[in-house]
């Protein structure tokens, strides 16, 4: 069994799989098990919460994928050879990523079950895929400014929260490139919101409805990446705006949302979260989060520690009781500029609107 970063188990032999179950392990959410031969595991996994589990590459006894899948789990195919050209010099499109009505035949849920294979076999061209697509950002960056909207990926379609960060992805958008993680929840939102920047206030409220018959790519991914089909039918007439996602394969399972007008999808996370604070050069808003959102404002906040005043952007976090409350980061962040440049840079707001206001204003 490996322990990869984060809550991320990777379970590659039956011994390791039974040592836990017999542990008492019941939850096996964030669990990838990886090219196994389940067909005698079926009744005892059928006791065990899968409902966010990845199964790249395994055998199951009959209709137990099935089971699986309708619980939420990810059932990924065994893929030997890569699918992604380890040259590719250009920035993906949703519709490249899904070019498949079933998701586990996508070149992104090929990509996917292939990264959970052999480090060594696929390191090279995981490497040149992931520089390429460096590279095809960089060109992509430089002509346009562009502010960060970070959250967390557990917000619901149909929900006020969402709603607030699709309106405050518009607001952003009418002045800049928005930039996400490229997910699902507050980041799918800003992507949205972005991308109708130019299109009437009703064409939002439209989308945000028709979204919320799919609240959640759980239990289906399909159904998910249907809703979001069907408002790119609706909306295809309004002008768009390019907005950005940076998304990343290590986090597989949280499937890249179909807002974004250019992907920038990488198999390294390290080298994505890294890359993605640097190209937000006009500010980021952090929205309420969990760890990757929490790591992504320390992260922030240590680049504008060191940097001089004219190389500091704004950072604004959304909802005062969730970041000085729920996870009290504001204290901390605050802490750490008192007496900085970076103080002043630094601002703790209620709502979108403020927040938009924030880096609106600092526009010039």
């Amino acid at each position: 069994m490996k322990h990869r970063a984060g809550r991320i188990v990777t379970i590659e032999s039956l011994t390791e799989l039974d040592r836990r179950l017999a542990q008492g392990a019941h939850r096996l959410r964030g669990w990838r098990l990886v090219g196994l031969d389940l067909r005698e595991r079926g009744e005892v996994l059928a006791d065990r919460d899968t409902s966010r589990t990845t199964f790249a590459g395994c055998t199951f006894a009959p209709r137990d994928a099935e089971l699986h899948e309708a619980r939420g789990a990810l059932v990924l195919p065994a893929v030997d050879t890569a699918p992604v050209d380890p040259n590719r010099d250009a920035l993906y499109t949703a519709d490249e990523l899904y070019d498949d009505m079933t998701y586990r035949r996508t070149l992104d849920g090929r990509a996917y079950a292939w990264s959970q294979g052999s480090e060594e076999d696929g390191l090279l061209a995981r490497a040149l895929h992931d520089d390429g697509i460096d590279r095809a950002l960089t060109a992509w960056t430089g002509t346009r400014r562009l502010v960060g909207v970070m959250g967390g990926h557990a917000l619901r379609r149909g929900e006020d929260t969402y709603a607030d960060a699709a309106r405050m992805g518009k607001l952003l958008g009418a002045r800049f490139t928005v930039a996400t993680g490229g997910g699902p929840g507050a980041m799918e939102a800003a992507n949205l919101g972005a991308r109708l920047a130019r299109a009437e206030d009703d064409a939002l409220a439209g989308a945000l409805e028709v979204l919320a018959t799919a609240p959640s790519y759980h239990p289906s991914i399909e159904q998910w990446i249907g809703a979001a089909r069907t408002v790119l039918t609706e909306t295809a007439d309004a002008p768009p705006t390019d907005t950005l996602g940076v998304p990343t394969w290590h986090y597989g399972h949280e499937p890249p949302n179909l807002f974004a007008t250019a992907i920038a999808k990488y198999f390294r996370n390290a080298l994505r979260e890294a890359i993605l604070l640097q190209v937000c050069e006009s500010g980021i808003v952090f929205l309420p989060g969990a760890g990757g959102t929490v790591q992504e404002i320390f992260q922030d906040a240590c680049e504008n520690y060191y940097a001089t005043e004219d190389a500091i952007a704004p950072m604004v976090l959304v909802g005062r009781a969730h970041w000085t409350e729920t996870l009290p980061a504001w204290p901390l962040l605050q802490a750490l500029a008192k007496g900085r440049p970076m103080e002043r840079h630094i601002h703790l707001v209620e709502t979108v609107d403020e927040a938009a206001a924030i880096v609106l204003g600092g526009a010039a």
